[in-house]
């Protein structure tokens, strides 16, 4: 209890990975300030790993979209798993409507984009840490508008290849992540190329972030 007699706030235990240690540092000197939230941090997605390990389950962690061994969707929802199904949200510098997405499917807490505010920053971890959505809401608009003007001729499951096209995985692994056999990826890889007007794999990435469909 605290003075005046309110109950003191529940500590939330944090785990934010990024690999630019100037960016964890900030957040740091931030939290120190911020007496119900406790933060560990990492530089990777293995040093995540071995901090849950160590600890057990997080209240929330957030996972940097583009550190060393981020593998998307694939990552997400390991460490979800890891995590006892408690709360992981994404840190990226370019939340792209797609990437909203493709996180909403499956299972994101929420996708912090790191031009937020610390202010931002801190409310959007208590917001998650509590079990709610955090997407903001300029990124949501900006997805509806973009799938009202670019509707995608891709079906949901080709798209979810082309995802992991664009993540620079071979057929097998993309096999692998989405539970396909490797001659089923091929199959949706040649539909892709058909229908974005393309050659090959590698201008079918490029096409479908023109069109904003990644």
């Amino acid at each position: 209890m605290t003075k005046d007699g309110y109950a003191t706030p529940a500590t939330l235990h944090v785990l934010i990975a990024d690999d630019h240690t100037l960016i964890l540092e900030i957040i740091g000197m931030v939290l120190e300030n911020t007496p119900d939230i406790q933060l560990r941090t990492a530089l990777s997605v293995d040093g995540a790993e071995e901090l849950l390990n160590r600890y057990g389950s997080f209240d929330l962690i957030l996972l940097d979209l583009d550190m060393p061994g981020m593998r998307g969707v694939e990552t997400l929802i390991r460490m979800i798993s890891l995590n006892g199904d408690k709360p992981v949200g994404i840190i990226t510098g370019n939340p792209t409507p797609r990437l909203i997405d493709e996180m909403m499917k499956n299972g994101a807490a929420g996708v912090i984009p790191k031009t937020s505010s610390m202010k931002s920053l801190v409310n959007a971890i208590r917001f998650m840490a509590a079990g709610e959505r955090y997407f903001p809401l300029e990124l949501m608009q900006e997805q509806n508008v973009i799938r009202q003007a670019n509707p995608s001729p891709l079906s949901e499951r080709e798209t979810s290849v082309l995802v992991k096209l664009a993540e620079g995985l071979p057929n097998r692994e993309i096999g692998d992540a989405l539970g396909l056999a490797e001659a089923t990826v091929k199959m949706h890889v040649k539909s892709i190329c058909r229908k974005l007007g393309v050659q090959n794999r590698t201008q079918a990435v490029i096409a479908a972030r023109n069109l904003k469909l990644v």
